[in-house]
Order: structure tokens, then sequence, then C-alpha cells
């Protein structure tokens, strides 16, 4: 345990910012995970909105810093190719 006043501060902002950053990546996984049921349920209607509910929540955690842009943008693209494909289907 710290003795130093601001080394103390620094523990609680420390703990705070990763209950945070944690409920957070918690959120993208849930999305993540919800939106690969519905492409494997195969329904079109729910998926496409569902897609957009991603994109957002995606976009969301690169502005948080949660995720590195390209890795959003990558996962995106791919989401984008699996729910064209499930269209085309």
């Amino acid at each position: 345990m710290p003795n130093i006043k601001s080394a103390m501060k620094r523990v609680k902002v420390n703990e705070k910012k990763n209950a945070i950053n944690r409920s957070g990546k918690s959120e993208v996984k849930t999305a993540l995970k919800n939106f690969n049921a519905l492409l494997e349920a195969g329904d079109v209607a729910a998926c496409e909105a569902a897609f957009k509910n991603v994109c957002s929540i995606l976009d969301k955690a690169v502005v948080k810093g949660l995720m590195h842009k390209n890795t959003a943008a990558n996962k995106k693209s791919g989401f984008a190719v699996r729910l064209n494909a499930l269209k085309n289907a």
C-alpha cells in the first residue's frame, strides 16, 4: 500500500478507470456475441439492426480508448462481409 498521498490517489483513480474499462470491454464482447448468434440463426432483419448497434458500440469503444481504431474497423468489415453473405444466400 502506498504511503504518499498522490500515490494513494493514483491507486484509487486506477481502480475506477479499470472498472469502467472492464465494463466497456464487456459491453463490446456481449454485442459481438449477440450479433454472431443472430448470424448463426440466419435472421437478416435482426442482423441488420444488430449490425448498426455493433458498429455504434465499436465506434464508442474507439473514442473511449478501449480499442484501436484499426481493430474496430477490421471487426466491422468482417461483420459486414458476413452480413452481406447472409443476405445473398
